[in-house]
């Protein structure tokens, strides 16, 4: 199994710029995808970034491309999502997710998932 864990959530003004962070441990070696999600209260979860495990292939959403990065410290086992230019409809619970195949945006592909981090963007 593998067990995800975020940290780095908090509020910051619109504008501004947040880092998440996601360990991840046990099985990893079987992960062929990590990758973000989040959830607005009263809202859907939604995609918002991913990242194969080799790194070779990255998807951001629509919403948060040029603005948002995601990437991978192999030597931690941790991914990172570094959020700039912070707009106040970011404010979600962030969730990180990794699944065993090459899933990309594809929510159902997803195995495991963390408990989520708050974020809140002021405006």
């Amino acid at each position: 199994q593998v067990q995800l864990v975020e940290s780095g959530g908090g509020l910051v003004q619109a504008g501004g710029s947040l880092g998440l962070s996601c360990a991840a441990s046990g099985r990893t070696g079987m992960l062929s995808t990590i990758g973000w999600f989040r959830q607005a209260p009263g809202k859907e979860r939604e995609f918002v970034a991913s990242l194969s495990w080799s790194g070779e292939r990255i998807y951001y959403a629509d919403s948060v491309k040029g603005r948002f990065t995601i990437s991978r410290d192999n030597a931690k086992n941790t991914v990172l999502l570094q959020m700039k230019s912070a707009k106040p409809e970011d404010t979600a619970v962030y969730y990180c997710a990794a699944g065993t195949v090459a899933a990309g945006p594809k929510t159902s592909l997803y195995s495991y998932w963390g408990q989520g981090t708050q974020v809140t963007i002021s405006s």
